[in-house]
């Protein structure tokens, strides 16, 4: 490009300027004849700073041109004669150029015509190369299609057969293998749109499935609690066959309804064991329910990832189902039927629970179970406390002691502790003791009503062989007797001792199969025995012997009957070690009381003999009808004394049944209390004046007394 720069410059003289001058409108000259640089910049520079600019540039843009139309001229006339003679023969080919131009339309409308067909095949070949482009593209995009449609039709056909686990795998796959592959289409975008919902349909429908299977388990729980429990009894009927003395403290039920291997009994093979295994199948919980609505809910809550959501649903309605099976119905008390449904379905309850626990990873958990466990425990021994105060028969409390040792036993297997239900056995026992003392009372009491409260009288061998078999009688004498004889106690004391022995046995079955030790059960043993000697026994005796209509007869034979039970104390506790084979020189073993019940009884009936002696001489005496001022005696002693003394004779002689010392005691009384009541007479107030003959006949009757 031009430099402006270079117009600024003086030329030293008129040569060199014009020698200049020429310079730059040569340059500027170039540049217009440039096309490629633009004329404002180079125009610029001619009329910038320089006077008359415009009309040297004109002029010498004049000499430019001329000087151009010269070279112009130069050449024209160089090349004329060239030209002249090329359109000579321009002219010379223009006859032959159209003969050519002829022949090639010729030849033009030829091909034309042969070339349409050709162009028709070729339209025709084009069309058919296009179908088969467009065929090619839809089989490629079926061969696409295809595969989402056929995985589609399997998710309709999975949902259908109900195997959802299976179809919420099918959409994982038509969601992230097949749709993208074929996503710009609208059935693709419709099917996508679809699955969430379907996924939706699915999780209602498997948690109906749920609700259905609680509901079932619920129906189902009695009979799986019941089948557990009747595994747990023939287990423990066996162990105590095989080994009494076995302590299953520590051993867990051979039965397993959630199909865990069995135990062995302390190593024992017997083929009583392999018989009764094939005598009865047995049971496991599948066999009773159908767990697999559970494992499928599991596992689609799972893949939707929603398996919280679906744990604490499942544990809180097992939850709401564990409070309703711990409520009891209100009638529950009045069999056992009621107490065995009731742990029927706690068993069964649990069963599920333990089975669930093990089959599936983390829906329940042990922490879980122990809550639950410890939860319906409170329930259960509050339950029972409540309920079992309400029983009156001792046959329904020994029943119900059983359940709760096989529910113990049972639950013990599946790794549930059951301490405190052993310790509720305890006070359920003390109820037990409580029902039996209340029967044996009445036992007591209707024997002593049917006594005739005479000696046994035995005419034959036989007879005194199975009053001796009851009762522990030995006595030299009267076994020197010829029969027929008479034993000196009367039938209620072989009765008392066979049903004291009875009541032994019936609290031994209470205190059986409560995994304790012998000793423990002989200490339970002589509790309670001492309990129905000195209370009820005792009660029973002292009611006796205050009744109106028992007599000095029927008092003296008391007397005899609880001095002969009172020897048959010792026989009792050997009876008890017996059956616990405990030393009775144990240090801790109970001693049972009753020499001092049956002394209380004695003394009691003694003192009754007094009071009914007395009571007995005031009766006469009421009857003396002194004439205080008769003029001599009679002679004799009086009508009423004569009777009185009578009456002492013959009951003084069935004192001689007595100890010695209470007959002495109670005649002594005898003469004591009439002593005093003659005195009375004499110094009665009312009574102002006696004549001597009264007197004498007074003398007379008290001369009488001392002559007996």
């Amino acid at each position: 490009m031009y430099d402006s720069s270079s117009s600024l410059k003086i030329p030293s003289s008129p040569q060199e300027e014009d020698k200049a001058e020429g310079k730059v409108y040569g340059n500027v000259f170039a540049e217009l004849e440039s096309v490629d640089l633009p004329l404002g910049t180079s125009l610029r520079s001619v009329y910038d700073d320089q006077p008359n600019a415009h009309k040297r540039f004109m002029e010498k843009l004049d000499a430019r041109i001329r000087n151009h139309d010269r070279e112009i001229e130069k050449m024209c006339n160089f090349h004329h004669q060239g030209f002249v003679d090329a359109i000579t023969e321009l002219l010379k080919v223009r006859a032959d150029a159209e003969k050519l131009m002829g022949q090639v339309s010729d030849t033009n409308r030829r091909l034309q015509d042969a070339g349409r067909e050709v162009t028709a095949q070729t339209e025709e070949v084009i069309r058919c190369r296009v179908q088969q482009r467009n065929m090619a593209t839809t089989v490629e995009k079926l061969q696409l299609c295809i595969p989402v449609l056929e995985m589609y039709s399997k998710l309709k056909e999975q949902l259908e057969s109900k195997r959802y686990y299976s179809a919420l795998k099918t959409m994982e796959q038509l969601e992230n293998i097949y749709i993208p592959r074929v996503s710009q289409y609208r059935f693709c975008q419709i099917m996508a749109e679809t699955l969430p919902k379907l996924r939706e349909e699915i999780k209602e429908i498997s948690m109906s499935d749920l609700k259905d299977f609680l509901e079932s388990i619920r129906k189902h729980s009695d009979k799986i609690g019941e089948t557990a429990m009747r595994q747990a009894q023939q287990h423990r009927t066996f162990n105590s066959a095989v080994q009494k003395q076995v302590t299953l403290s520590c051993a867990k039920p051979l039965y397993g309804l959630n199909g865990r291997t069995p135990l062995h009994h302390n190593g024992l093979s017997t083929d009583t064991a392999e018989e009764e295994e094939m005598d009865e199948e047995v049971l496991t919980a599948q066999d009773l329910v159908d767990f697999s609505p559970v494992y499928r809910c599991l596992h689609i809550y799972t893949v939707l990832g929603d398996r919280e959501t679906f744990e604490n649903y499942y544990r809180k309605q097992r939850k709401k189902q564990a409070r309703l099976v711990l409520q009891p119905q209100s009638n529950m008390h009045e069999t056992v039927e009621g107490y065995r449904k009731y742990f029927n379905q706690i068993v069964g309850f649990f069963v599920v629970e333990d089975h669930i626990l093990h089959a599936t990873q983390g829906l329940v958990t042990r922490a879980f179970t122990d809550e639950l466990w410890n939860m319906a425990l409170s329930k259960i021994i509050a339950v029972l406390r409540t309920h079992s105060s309400y029983c009156n028969d001792p046959d329904l409390v020994l029943e119900l002691k059983n359940l709760i040792v096989i529910f113990a036993d049972t639950l013990q297997g599946y790794g549930f502790p059951v301490n405190r239900l052993f310790d509720l056995l305890f006070e359920v026992r003390d109820q037990y003791n409580e029902t039996l003392l209340k029967k044996w009372a009445l036992v007591f009491r209707d024997i002593f009503e049917q006594d005739n409260y005479s000696p046994i009288p035995v005419d034959t061998e036989e007879e005194y062989k199975a009053v001796v078999s009851r009762f522990p009688f030995h006595d030299a004498e009267i076994e020197k007797q010829q029969f027929p004889k008479k034993l000196p106690m009367s039938q209620s004391v072989p009765q008392i001792y066979s049903q004291v022995k009875e009541f032994i046995y019936a609290s031994l079955k209470f205190s059986e199969s409560l995994h304790r030790s012998s000793t423990e059960i002989d200490d339970m043993l002589r509790k309670s025995t001492n309990l129905l000697l000195t209370r009820t026994l005792s009660s029973c005796l002292q009611n006796l012997i205050k009744k109106p209509h028992i007599g000095l007869t029927e008092l003296v034979q008391i007397i005899i009957n609880t001095t002969h039970l009172e020897h048959a104390c010792k026989y009792l506790e050997d009876f008890i070690t017996n059956i616990t084979n405990v030393s009775p020189e144990t240090v801790h073993t109970t001693r049972l009381y009753g020499l001092s019940t049956f002394k209380d009884a004695r003394h009691a009936a003694e003192g009754e003999i007094y009071t009914k002696l007395n009571q007995k001489i005031d009766e006469f005496i009421q009857l003396a009808d002194y004439e205080w001022g008769m003029a001599e005696s009679d002679g004799r002693a009086s009508g009423y004394l004569m009777d009185l003394i009578n009456f002492l004779r013959s009951t003084f002689q069935v004192f001689t049944h007595l100890p010695g010392k209470v007959a002495q005691t109670a005649c002594m009384s005898a003469c004591k209390h009439l002593a005093t009541s003659l005195m009375q007479m004499l110094l009665d107030t009312e009574l102002k004046q006696i004549s001597m003959g009264a007197i004498q006949q007074f003398n007379l009757d008290v001369i009488q007394c001392e002559c007996e």
